[in-house]
């Protein structure tokens, strides 16, 4: 099921919205511990609520397609039996719109089972998700994650982006070939404790604290969060070296798995902490997630280390600007 979701999406939408520069538009966006949600108009009225994720497919939810009665077509069928049924994105209201994937055969955007949706994800606030908007939807533009103000916006040009070379860090993407990639999976390398570790840039990257982890770590927000994802081998590697470091164990609802603090993480030229990472088995980057990606990775950097920064990040050109302030 965690293949479908990611991999789902691996429109006669009208796009206005307010433009802030005269280079940069802000998307209608609610943001959330960490995470971005983006809240298009339809052109009859109805407000959807889409998780955005660099990390995620790209999908919305049949109960959605269903109420807005949106023509179904067939995207893909899998060994003359499974039929993966998908739509375009609706008309939207001018001044509250996004833009069709660019990533995607015909801007078309992936149907997923509502029930089968929550099931995967396993968030609470899930049920209320209209889809999630994944790395086809981010592919071929340049964006700037602006943590500190909860905004995501969406530049006209990669070139209107004004960037300081020492703040400027490459990507990498499967097959990349200049501004063509084969996927649009981001990998970002970042220093921890005097190491490099290549890690999918996840915006979406969230967690579900249990109610003991959430008293430990007593920062008066909610349990669903942002966080970041590491491999349990360099988890226990930072656990043996410093076992000073924080660490809660039973820290994940349903999985049980712990969550560790890390003092000070490098990236972008800035050096940024405390950042929490959350335990993942070490199959699930080196095996599953790194066969989307062009090499390895050892997890994923999250809004637990993202929040400090705002963040553009040019697919086009392979590149991630951070600034600060």
């Amino acid at each position: 099921m965690a293949i479908l979701l990611l991999t789902l999406g691996c429109t006669g939408s009208h796009y206005a919205a307010a433009d802030l520069t005269g280079h940069a538009t802000a998307l209608p966006t609610r943001y959330a511990d960490g995470r971005f949600f983006v809240r298009p108009v339809t052109a009859s009225g109805d407000t959807l609520d889409l998780f955005t994720d660099t990390g995620g497919g790209l999908w919305i939810t049949s109960t959605v397609a269903d109420s807005l009665k949106l023509p179904e077509q067939i995207a893909m069928i899998r060994d003359g039996k499974d039929t993966t049924y998908a739509v375009q994105l609706p008309a939207f209201a001018p001044g509250a719109a996004i833009p069709k994937p660019l990533g995607s055969p015909g801007g078309r955007v992936n149907i997923m089972p509502k029930q089968v949706a929550e099931r995967m994800h396993g968030m609470p606030s899930m049920a209320h998700w209209s889809g999630m908007l994944g790395q086809e939807w981010f592919a071929g533009r340049t964006w700037t994650f602006d943590y500190p103000r909860g905004q995501l916006l969406l530049h006209m040009a990669a070139d209107t982006v004004h960037r300081d070379p020492e703040h400027t860090v490459p990507l990498g993407f499967q097959d990349d070939t200049g501004t063509v990639h084969g996927l649009n999976f981001p990998r970002i390398r970042v220093l921890v404790d005097g190491d490099s570790l290549d890690l999918l840039f996840d915006t979406g990257a969230s967690t579900t604290l249990t109610d003991s982890a959430l008293r430990v770590v007593d920062d008066g927000r909610g349990a669903e969060r942002a966080t970041s994802f590491i491999t349990q081998s360099i988890f226990e590697r930072w656990r043996t070296k410093h076992p000073d470091w924080r660490m809660i164990g039973h820290a994940e609802e349903g999985t049980g798995l712990p969550m560790i603090e890390v003092p000070h993480v490098s990236v972008g030229g800035y050096t940024v902490g405390p950042v929490w990472f959350t335990m993942r088995p070490d199959a699930n980057f080196h095996d599953y997630m790194t066969q989307f990606m062009d090499r390895r990775i050892e997890g994923a950097l999250g809004g637990s280390a993202l929040r400090y920064f705002r963040v553009t990040v040019d697919y086009p050109h392979s590149l991630a600007f951070f600034e600060q302030g």
